[in-house]
Parts: structure tokens; sequence; C-alpha cells
């Protein structure tokens, strides 16, 4: 089978229920969520035990590592292959955050590497829906020394020095390796990062499970990963032009642009020379690709494979995030 088997593909979301996860997956996304909340809708995944699987269409039923190890450069590119192999590099959630999500950051590339064999993991948060006062913490509210930071750990005074944000709908933040941060109550977001799952947990305001068990913190091994430094490079702004690619974030792990349709727009991605992902936001569109229609709904995520770099999209109202490398 060659790439002419490829078509745009969605895969059957993997739900995470956590303490702090509330019910907007299900009520505000139509997620199939059966548990009474969720906290995560994985979209697309190829982590070790979380891989996704086509919901749809002939393939429906193969896993994403099983396209990957058929189509390799076919379904990610010829550069993207190159560079990481039958492995995705990206991962998609949904995010509903009904309680605050613990204080945490992740480790970058090189560290990830020699302690767990993993990527690092580079983030970024599209906010789709914040309730009155909602924020997240993203970095410090001024630099520190790593001794600074350990004083302020051991004598409980964390959070005197967290910058906390307030975000509306449309928000937008990048969150480079070592950055503090936490998402806060009452927020519903799309997040992309890279493929990892690696997290150092440094406060969970002593909550405790249903077991009555606390959640593991990683005090040390977070003073290797922290970025103490204070940088306000995580809050992006970008343009909302209607019916055009507007760009919100470039890093090496991924590219992010924003598309606000009130109409229909023919892309030609031949040049790029890699998969896309887009993430339905707001209403719901229609995806053409060689004569065949294809919808793509709120709270959706389709992989378009690199082999298929002409299409339209068209819509009289939808707000869509594209991603590929």
């Amino acid at each position: 089978m060659g790439a002419e088997a490829l078509y745009p593909l969605k895969f059957t979301p993997i739900f995470k229920d956590y303490l702090w996860g509330g019910t907007k997956l299900k009520e505000v996304l139509g997620k199939d969520v059966t548990t009474p909340t969720a906290a995560e809708s994985w979209e697309l995944s190829g982590v070790d035990g979380n891989v996704s699987i086509v919901a749809e269409g002939t393939l429906k039923g193969k896993s994403l590592q099983d396209l990957l190890e058929v189509y390799g450069e076919d379904l990610l590119g010829k550069q993207v292959f190159e560079r990481f192999g039958p492995k995705f590099p990206i991962l998609i959630k949904f995010i509903d955050a009904e309680k605050d999500l613990s204080v945490q950051l992740h480790p970058g590339d090189e560290l990830a590497k020699a302690r767990h064999n993993s990527f690092g993991k580079t983030e970024m948060w599209h906010v789709m829906q914040a309730e009155k006062d909602a924020e997240l913490i993203v970095g410090f509210n001024k630099s520190l020394t790593r001794e600074e930071y350990v004083k302020a750990m051991e004598e409980g005074k964390l959070l005197s020095i967290l910058n906390r944000q307030k975000v509306a709908s449309g928000d937008t933040f990048f969150i480079s390796p070592g950055k503090v941060h936490a998402i806060g109550a009452g927020i519903l977001l799309a997040e992309i990062q890279q493929t990892s799952n690696v997290t150092y947990r440094i406060y969970d305001y002593d909550r405790k499970d249903k077991d009555g068990n606390t959640r593991e913190l990683h005090t040390d091994l977070a003073l290797d990963a922290l970025d103490y430094d204070l940088r306000n490079d995580f809050h992006m702004q970008y343009a909302t032009d209607e019916n055009r690619l507007n760009p919100m974030v470039k890093s090496p792990y991924f590219i992010t642009d924003y598309l606000h349709l009130t109409d229909r727009v023919d892309i030609d991605v031949e040049q790029r020379d890699s998969f896309h992902i887009y993430i339905c936001t707001e209403g719901e569109s229609v995806f053409t690709v060689n004569g065949k229609d294809h919808t793509l709904h709120m709270g959706e995520t389709l992989l378009m494979p690199a082999c298929i770099d002409k299409y339209s999209i068209r819509s009289e109202h939808a707000k869509i995030l594209e991603v590929h490398l």
C-alpha cells in the first residue's frame, strides 16, 4: 500500500481523569466521556502506552505507530522522518481544568535524554474558554538564584514568587523547558507539545487523591531543570485576520498558525515537506481533498498526511489551529 491509501485522519480520543478535571470535555466539546469528570483528551499521541487509533475510514483500527511504520515519510514528510524516524513528534490535547493543576515544569531535550531517555517538553497553550478571573501561573515574578528558590521552597513561600496571569479566550502561551507553570481553575484549552510525558511537579496544594494519598513531588529533580530568570517571553501576540494563516508560535519543535475561517481558503503546502494538524477550537469546517469532503467540528483534530499537500478548507465560521514542523 502506497501513499494513495492515506487520507485526512481522525483518531479516537484517549481520556485521562485526574483529580482536577471537570465536565467541559463532554459538555462543551461533545466528547464521548464515560466518567463523571475528565481532565484531558489526548487527540493525537505517539506516547508509549497511549498511541492513538484511527477512528474512521479504510485505516480504522490501525494505530498511529502502525501508520508510521508503513507510510513513513509519506505521512510525516521526508525531512521530519529523517529527524524523528517512525516516532510521531507532537502530542495534541484538550485540557479541562475545573480545579488548579499542580505547579510544574519540564526538562529540555538534553536533560530528559540523560535522565529518562525521552524528548524534553516544549509546549504551548491556546485558551478556548476561561471563566471570569481565571488565571495561569507562568514563570516567576522576579529573577531568582537557585539558592533563593530553595529558600522559598523550604519556607513554604513558593506561591509568593510565582507569576500569575489573568486569561481570556484566545490567549496563547508558549512554555519553554524549565519554565514553571500551572493551568488555573476554570480554563479549557488546547495544548500542543513535544511527544514527552516527563513532568516535574513541585507543588500540589497538599491535595489528596480518592485514596487519601498526596501526589509525588519532584523537588530535587527540578533544581537542575528550572529556568530561574524573569523573562516575559511566553504570552504570544498574533493577528486574527480572517481567511489567512496568522503566525502564532514558531519553534524548532512545532510551528502553529491561527486561521479564522468565514469563507473558502485554498491550501498549498508542498514546500513545507511536513504533516499538518488541524485543531478546531470553534465552529466547524469542511476540508476538500481530491474532491472528497471531510468535516471538522469544534473539539476535533485532523491529521493531514504530508503526501496530501493541496486541499481547500471552507466554513461560514470556524477557528482553527494549524500545526506543522
